[in-house]
């Protein structure tokens, strides 16, 4: 479990020096900084488990692991497999390639 996590915080790492990083710091609605649960998906940015309620259904979860540290169980590890899916398919493979010149054949 624990390369689970490494790769799930590699890609965070990989999305923030492209110039696409997280801000899992503090929640987007309220300015909180304790009981983060959630991701937006539009933002990126951290939502707490108050702010998260009533939208839970379109939020990516925010494993604790990324929070807090330490180990993770595979639900975690799957959980923030889909947080970094979600933005690396947006960011970088979606999005961005549909704008990249295409080599001339000749």
């Amino acid at each position: 479990m624990r390369v689970g996590a490494a790769l799930v915080r590699y890609e965070l790492l990989l999305l923030a020096e492209l110039g696409f990083g997280l801000d899992l710091s503090e929640c987007a609605a309220s300015g909180a900084t304790n009981d983060l649960v959630a991701v937006s998906p539009r933002s990126g940015r951290a939502v707490s488990a108050v702010e998260a309620a009533p939208y839970s259904d379109k939020l990516l979860r925010l494993p604790s692991f990324l929070r807090e540290g330490g180990s993770a169980k595979w639900t975690e590890i799957l959980d923030g497999m889909a947080l970094t899916g979600h933005f690396l398919l947006r960011d970088l493979i979606t999005d961005r390639s549909a704008r990249w010149p295409r080599r001339a054949r000749g």
